[in-house]
This record gives structure tokens, C-alpha cells and sequence, in this order.
């Protein structure tokens, strides 16, 4: 099959638009790549410090004649989708020794979670702790003693920020090494009930902490289709991940076997090996565009809108908001995975997962299937199943149809045309709205606007029942320069009541919702920012406000907009506590949404 023609086009757009910044990248990953493996420029003392502690493994690490593995790994035992990675350096080094390598744990990198800070002052770290991530894997890999590197990391802002590292040391291999998902427990839509039913006062606390912890209730990725499941789709579309690796669960004989695989495999792609794969040339434009493809068809998270254009900048690639519209417009949705379904991420799997939907988008002539990949030469490998036989992990041809039609479909006969993601632009400023999970008659939403500077009093609002009309939700003053760009996503629960109360609710902010996100319409990452004169900060309550995902327009119609001037907002609250005080200089120098909202990039 032939390429699809929008997607050719995107692609030589971007290939035409990165030409200097790719070019420049290519040519010092080529000059790294041509001083050879780097521990033989090490001098004496240096390595010597380096394997001081390595035991019975120095004298190979000290020939350098077998390949050493650095691994940066983002365990820590708070976040249930890391605590799997407790015992994986053991494992890995272990494996490392059999192939004939090494292997040492390079540095760790901080892992957060936004569950724990939703709401909190600690969400204002969230999005700058994905360069604070990418920085701490260049620590570790900065050693110069590897030949390649393993990431060990699941969640929302930890695999960007890895993707990140692994780019500016894009002259060795990379292998994602992901723990898989928890298995399923309370039904995510159940969870979503009785959250709504907490908030209208119907159940009690303790109500709610038994919803949650039944839904929350093991090791592993959270099982609803958000951020960090949405990376793990990323990494297997982009080719850095293993065939069919991401939605294994933890704790279980094919999870480990995938692992050791893909450290074998590490050892296979280095320069040393026989089948040298540096992580810069996987990362290209046709894997940006395959993450763009697999975003759009899976309905997934809209924080990788922030992320994929900071990940892609740091390899040399440059995105814009117009490619994942135009993406969008060409790829059908063919999953319905919580948020825009019932079913989880295991009920995704068992259907036929990654390896099928892959399979059908490349029939389709959607996904470039000659890319690299850690695997190998072309996407057709990620169409393959991994699976257990006599205890040897082997791969075997994918599902060739859907085994669970209300979870997954052919991309001849999608769940909708097109994808799940639209670019707005307008008056108010360019941003987009997840529209996968948003019911068709609530696309277009025009209504009377109502203020607000802190999602703390949107809740006050609520409690107090002034919202009793149709209302779009403006929080301003969200942006990445203003507060960190939190996620807004315990806003989510009262507006869906409202909404389910028969009014016409919107949101509106230049801040994030979670990738939990959806059955409200939400206009988000709205550039410029409101801390910087963005027209958000012209708004006044009332005005009324369209916002339009059929056009693709946020607006508002008011004939003396143009002419107020912006509103300004004491922010001196948002500098202090919880670590705040020490992200002043992120603040000041960070880039816009639009551009990845990055600092290091």
C-alpha cells in the first residue's frame, strides 16, 4: 500500500521545515559516532573510578572489548508504574554478563505523579519535571563509559523527558524498557460515578477512597488510556520499544522475558555488535509522524502535544500544531479505550492490541513502514505478537481481525473518520481540544464566559451553585510561565455533573487537563499565555465565547475586544512552597505550549 498522500505531505513538510536544525543534529551525532566507543578515550583514572565498585565485571569493563550498558532508571516504589523496576538492574546486568557485556545503573532520574499531586501545589513541578528528567538521564549518560543505554520509565512526563536524554545522546542505541499495566480492577467508568456522586454530596469520603483504591489497587501503569499508557503506545510505534511489549502486565514470566530480551538486544545494536542502531537515526521524522499516527488513532492523551514537539526538537525535528490537525483529519479512530470508552488497556490487549491496530494502519498506508527500529529495519515487525513456547520467548504473527469490535476496530470500518485531536485557533489564541470522548452535539459550545485565576474557586463555585446556566470555564493565568502549566483535571468531576445536569459547559485555559480527560469540551494549552498579555487575559466575564472543533475555532465575539487592554494577576503565590522557589528560572526562561512549553530545548 502505498503512502496515504496527507500523510507524505506532513512529512515533507516537516523534513522541509527541519532541514537546518536535523541537518546540524546528524552531522555532531555522525562525529560522536566516528570517535568509536568512548571508553577507550577514557583516560586510566577515569575508568578506574568508573569501575571501582563492579566487582567481578572490571576486568571486561576496564578491555573494553565487550559492550557496557548504562541504565538510567526512574524506579522509585510511590508511583505503582515504577515499583516493578525495583529488581530490573539486577536482572538486567545479569542478562548483560550472558550476552558478553556489562552493565551499570548510570543515574536515576525523579518520577512524579501527577495522581498524587492533581489539585495540589506540587502539580506546578509537573510539567518542568520532564526536563529536570531529560537533564538528570544527560548526568548519568555523561560519564561517557557506554556504549548504550536501557530506560526504565513508564509515566506521563518520565518517557518525554527520557526520549529527550536519548536524543542528545543520540550516538549510542536506546531500548525502552517498559513494566506494563496493572491488571484491572474497579471499572474505570464506575470509578468516574462515583467520583461525580462524591461531588454532588450523594456518598461520603469513605465511599470515595474505596472507589479509588479498588481502581488503583497493584503495581503497575494505571489502566485507563492517559499519559503514561499513551507513552507506552508511543514507544512501540516509534520503534523503541519491543514488538508487542507495552501492555504486558508486571510480575509475570513473558514480562521478564521481554526484558531480558530487549537487554540482549541493547547489546546486539551497539557499535560493538553486529547491527549498530543509534538511537538518532530511529529518531527521524518517520517515527515523529508514526507517534503522531498512533496518538490520533488510539484517541490518546493530550499532553503529548505538549511533549512530541519537545522530544522531536531534541533530535533535531521540528512539529507544529498544523501537523497533528492535519494527521488528525487523515487517521480514523479505531480504539475506544477509557476515557472514550468502557473497556482499559488490558481489555485493549486481549482484542488485539498494538500489533493489529499497527497491522491495519500500515495496510492502510498510514504509518512509514520503513522506518528504523530497535527490532529492526521496518514497522512490520511491531505487527508481531510476543509469546511464551516451552519457556523461550518467540514472536508470532499478530491478530489479522478484531477480537472485540466495541474496543477495537479495522481501520476500514473505524469508530469515527478521523482522530481524536483538533487544533483551535482564533481571537483567543491558537490551542487544541481532544474530541474523541466529547459527544458529537457538545463540538460546537457558545456560551457566556465566567472568570476564574485558580481552579480552587471554580470548586468554591460549584459547591455554591452558581453555575445554573450554560457556561464556558475560563481558567487563565495557567500557562507554563505563569504556574508551571498544571493539569486541571479535578475540575473534571464537577463539570461533567454539570453537563449531566443538561447545561452546556466548556473549559477554557492555556493550563493542561489530564490525559483522563474528555466527555467535557476542553480548550487547552491556549497560546499565548495569559502571564504574557495573551488575549485570555482580555476576557471579561460574560462575553461570549465559541468554541467550534468542527471549524476548528475558539473565539469571542465581542466587538471591542482588540482594543482593552490585558488583565494582570498576582502571581507571587505560585513562587513559593513545595519547591516552587526553586523552578523561579524555568518559569522565566521557558519556551511556549505550541513549542513543547520546554526549557532545556
Amino acid at each position: 500500500m502505498s503512502l496515504n498522500s496527507t500523510i507524505d505531505r506532513v512529512t515533507d513538510r516537516i523534513r522541509e521545515r527541519s532541514q537546518q536544525t536535523r541537518g546540524d543534529y546528524l552531522a555532531r551525532l555522525a562525529a560522536a559516532v566516528a570517535q568509536g566507543p568512548a571508553r577507550g578515550h577514557l583516560a586510566c583514572g577515569n575508568q578506574a573510578h568508573a569501575y571501582a565498585a563492579m566487582g567481578g565485571d572490571k576486568d571486561a569493563l576496564a578491555t573494553g572489548r565487550s559492550p557496557n550498558i548504562g541504565i538510567i532508571t526512574a524506579y522509585n516504589d510511590m508511583l505503582s508504574a515504577h515499583q516493578p523496576y525495583e529488581d530490573y538492574p539486577k536482572l538486567i546486568r545479569d542478562t548483560a554478563r550472558r550476552a558478553g557485556a556489562t552493565a551499570q545503573v548510570a543515574g536515576g532520574v525523579p518520577a512524579m505523579c501527577d495522581g498524587v499531586t492533581q489539585g495540589q501545589a506540587g502539580m506546578e513541578l509537573s510539567l518542568f519535571s520532564r526536563d529536570v528528567i531529560a537533564l538528570a538521564a544527560g548526568v548519568g549518560l555523561s560519564h561517557n563509559t557506554f556504549d548504550a543505554a536501557v530506560f526504565l520509565g513508564v509515566c506521563d512526563k518520565i518517557v518525554p523527558g527520557l526520549v529527550m536524554a536519548a536524543a542528545a545522546f543520540g550516538h549510542i542505541p536506546a531500548v525502552f524498557v517498559p513494566a506494563g499495566p496493572m491488571t484491572s480492577g474497579l471499572p474505570n467508568d464506575e470509578k468516574a460515578r462515583v467520583r461525580n456522586a462524591f461531588a454532588t454530596g450523594e456518598v461520603g469520603r469513605e465511599e470515595l477512597m474505596a472507589a479509588e483504591m479498588a481502581s488503583y489497587h497493584g503495581p503497575g501503569t494505571c489502566t485507563f488510556y492517559g499519559t503514561a499508557n499513551t507513552n507506552q503506545m508511543l514507544m512501540e510505534f516509534m520503534g523503541l520499544h519491543l514488538p508487542g511489549a507495552s501492555f504486558v502486565n508486571p510480575n509475570t514470566p513473558l514480562r521478564e522475558a521481554l526484558t531480558t530480551h530487549a537487554i540482549e538486544r541493547a547489546v546486539a545494536i551497539t557499535a560493538l555488535g553486529n547491527d549498530f542502531r543509534p538511537a538518532g537515526e530511529i529518531l527521524d521524522e518517520r517515527a515523529y509522524v508514526n507517534g503522531l499516527v498512533g496518538l490520533m488513532a488510539t484517541g490518546g492523551s493530550t499532553n503529548l502535544v505538549l511533549h512530541l514537539p519537545a522530544m522531536a526538537r531534541a533530535s533535531g525535528v521540528l512539529l507544529d500544531l498544523a501537523d497533528f490537525d492535519e494527521i488528525s483529519q487523515a487517521v480514523p479512530l479505531m480504539a475506544k479505550v477509557y476515557p472514550n470508552g468502557l473497556a482499559d488497556v488490558n481489555h485493549f490487549h486481549a482484542a488485539g492490541g498494538l500489533g493489529y491496530m499497527i497491522g491495519q494502519l500500515l495496510d492502510h498506508g498510514l504509518l512509514h513502514g520503513d522506518a528504523k527500529t530497535v527490532a529492526g529495519d521496518g514497522l512490520r515487525h511491531y505487527r508481531s505478537e510476543p509469546t511464551l513456547r516451552d519457556g523461550k520467548l518467540t514472536w508470532a504473527a499478530g491478530a489479522n481481525h478484531t477480537l472485540n469490535d466495541k474496543i477495537l476496530r479495522p481501520a476500514s470500518d473505524p469508530f469515527q473518520p478521523t482522530g481524536g485531536l483538533r487544533q483551535l485557533s482564533g481571537n483567543l489564541g491558537r490551542g487544541v481540544i481532544k474530541v474523541s470522548a466529547v459527544a458529537p452535539e457538545r463540538h460546537i459550545i457558545e456560551a457566556p464566559c465566567r472568570i476564574f485565576h485558580d481552579q480552587h474557586d471554580v470548586k468554591a463555585a460549584f459547591k455554591a451553585g452558581e453555575f445554573t446556566s450554560d457556561t464556558i470555564v475560563v481558567v487563565r493565568f495557567q500557562g507554563p510561565q505563569a504556574n508551571g502549566m498544571p493539569e486541571l483535571h479535578s475540575l473534571t468531576p464537577m463539570l461533567s455533573v454539570c453537563q449531566d445536569r443538561g447545561l452546556k459547559m466548556a473549559l477554557v485555559t492555556d493550563g493542561r487537563m489530564s490525559g483522563a480527560s474528555g466527555k467535557v469540551p476542553a480548550a487547552i494549552h491556549v497560546s499565548p499565555e495569559a502571564a504574557k498579555g495573551g488575549p485570555l487575559a482580555r476576557l471579561r466575564d460574560g462575553d461570549i465565547v465559541r468554541l467550534d472543533a468542527v471549524a476548528g475555532t475558539l473565539s469571542v465575539l465581542s466587538d471591542d475586544f482588540e482594543t482593552r487592554e490585558p488583565v494582570t494577576a498576582d502571581l507571587s503565590a505560585n513562587r513559593f512552597g513545595m519547591g516552587r522557589e526553586l523552578f523561579e528560572a524555568f518559569r522565566q526562561s521557558v519556551g511556549t505550549s505550541e513549542t513543547g512549553a520546554a526549557v532545556v530545548i
